[in-house]
C-alpha cells in the first residue's frame, strides 16, 4: 500500500497542475449528514438516499463514464461539529457539490461557500436564504423553501375558506421564526386574517395558554412551524379538551410518519405540506423504482422517509447537473455546476414531483397531505400547488 501510495504521489508532482485538473473533472460529492444528535433519524435516512443515486447513477454508467464519487461525515446535528466536516472534506477530496446538516450551518457557511468554497450546495434545510441567487448563487434546496410551503397551506385556506382566521404555532428557533414574516405578508395579500402567533419549545407539554389563547381569537387554522411531532400532537390532543375547533396544519419536517403514529386515532386532525410523494405510492415510476432498490438493497427496510425522498431528490439534481456541466467547455467546475443546475426546466422524476423547473434556486411547489387514522398514511387532498 505504500510503495503504490508513494508512486501516485510521484505521478502527482510529475504532472503537476495537469494531474489536479484530471481530478477535478472527477463528478465527486460530500455530504455532512447528522448520524448523531436530535435529527438522527433524519441523516440515517438522507445518507442511504444519496448513495442509493449515487449506485443507481453509476450502475447505470456514471457521468458520461465517469463514476461519481461519494464521501461523507457526521456533523452530530452540532455547527461547530459540522463546519469543521465540512472544511475537511472540501480540503481532502475538492468535490464540485457538498451537502451540509442544518440551517444553522447552511446560513453559517453561505458567505465562504459564496466567495472562498464555491461548490454547489444544498443541505437538510428549505430557508429562504438557500433560494436567494442573487445573494447566495451557489446554495439551493430541492424543494419549496419553508415560505413558500406557509404558501402553499395559505393558498389551500383562501380556496377552502375565504377570510379565514389564522394563528402561527413556531418553535422558538431560528427554524421555526423562519417562514413567519413571509406568512404574514402572504395571508394579508390572500385575505387572511393572522389573529394568533403562539411560541414553544420543542417537546412542550403544558400548552394551556396557547390552546386559550387561540380559542379566544376564534382561529379557524392552526399553521406549525419548528417542529417534528411534539408538541403539535400535544396541542391537537388538549384542544379537544379545551373546545379549540381548529383546523392543524403544518410543514415538511412535521408531514410524516412519526407525528401520525403519536396522534393515532386523531391521526385525520393533521394536515400537512409535503414536497414530494410518499414511499408508498408505488404507483409513481419513482416510487416504485425506489421501492423496488429498496427491497433488492435492503429486504428489512420497510419503509422510507420523507427526508430519504429529500436526500433522493437532491442527488437527482446532484447528477443530472454533473450530465449537463460534463458536456460544458470546462466540465465538471462548481462554475458549470450551478449553470447547469439552473438551467433545469420541466425535468420528469417519475413523480416523485412534478416535472421539475428550477426557478430562483428552489422548487416553489408542494402538495397538502391528511392523515389517515385507518391506514396510518398521509393521503393527498390537494393537487400539486405552485407558488410561481
Amino acid at each position: 500500500m505504500k510503495k503504490i501510495s508513494f508512486c501516485i504521489l510521484s505521478l502527482i508532482l510529475f504532472l503537476g497542475p495537469f494531474s489536479i485538473a484530471i481530478a477535478q473533472q472527477l463528478p465527486t460529492i460530500a455530504a455532512v449528514h447528522p448520524f448523531t444528535g436530535p435529527f438522527a433519524f433524519a441523516g440515517i435516512e438522507g445518507s442511504a438516499a444519496m448513495q442509493d443515486v449515487v449506485d443507481m447513477a453509476n450502475e447505470a454508467g456514471g457521468i458520461n463514464g465517469k463514476k461519481i464519487q461519494y464521501y461523507w461525515s457526521d456533523g452530530e446535528y452540532k455547527n461547530d461539529v459540522g463546519i469543521a466536516a465540512f472544511k475537511r472534506l472540501y480540503a481532502q477530496y475538492t468535490p464540485q457539490v457538498m451537502f451540509g446538516q442544518s440551517t444553522g450551518m447552511t446560513k453559517a457557511l453561505g458567505p465562504e461557500i459564496k466567495s472562498r468554497y464555491k461548490v454547489l450546495y444544498s443541505a437538510y434545510t428549505m430557508t429562504s436564504e438557500a433560494a436567494n441567487p442573487k445573494e447566495n448563487p451557489y446554495l439551493f434546496i430541492a424543494a419549496p423553501t419553508y415560505a413558500e410551503q406557509f404558501g402553499v397551506l395559505l393558498k389551500y385556506i383562501a380556496k377552502e375558506k375565504p377570510g379565514a382566521n389564522i394563528a402561527f404555532f413556531y418553535g422558538d428557533s431560528e427554524f421555526g421564526r423562519e417562514p413567519i414574516p413571509a406568512g404574514r405578508e402572504m395571508s394579508k395579500k390572500m385575505g387572511l386574517n393572522v389573529v394568533a402567533e403562539e411560541v414553544s419549545q420543542v417537546g412542550g407539554v403544558d400548552l394551556t395558554t396557547q390552546i386559550l389563547d387561540m380559542k379566544a381569537k376564534k382561529v379557524d387554522y392552526c399553521i406549525f412551524q419548528g417542529f417534528v411531532s411534539n408538541p403539535i400532537a400535544t396541542v391537537i390532543k388538549q384542544s379537544k379538551d379545551y373546545g379549540l375547533n381548529a383546523k392543524f396544519m403544518g410543514t415538511f419536517w412535521s408531514t410524516e410518519k412519526q407525528l401520525i403514529k403519536e396522534l393515532g386515532p386523531l391521526a385525520g386532525e393533521y394536515v400537512g405540506v409535503s414536497a414530494y410523494s410518499f414511499f408508498y405510492q408505488d404507483d409513481l415510476p419513482m416510487m416504485k423504482k425506489i421501492k423496488e432498490w429498496t427491497k433488492k438493497k435492503y429486504p428489512a427496510i420497510e419503509y422510507r422517509s420523507q427526508a430519504y425522498m429529500q436526500n433522493f431528490m437532491t442527488g437527482l439534481l446532484f447528477v443530472e447537473s454533473f450530465k449537463r456541466a460534463d458536456k460544458m467547455k470546462g466540465g465538471i467546475t462548481a462554475d458549470n455546476m450551478v449553470q447547469a443546475f439552473q438551467s433545469i426546466k420541466n425535468y420528469d422524476v417519475g413523480g416523485l414531483m412534478p416535472p421539475v423547473t428550477i426557478k430562483n434556486n428552489s422548487i416553489p411547489v408542494g402538495r397538502v397531505y391528511r392523515g389517515n387514522a385507518s391506514t396510518m398514511q398521509f393521503d393527498p387532498i390537494s393537487d400539486w400547488i405552485h407558488m410561481d
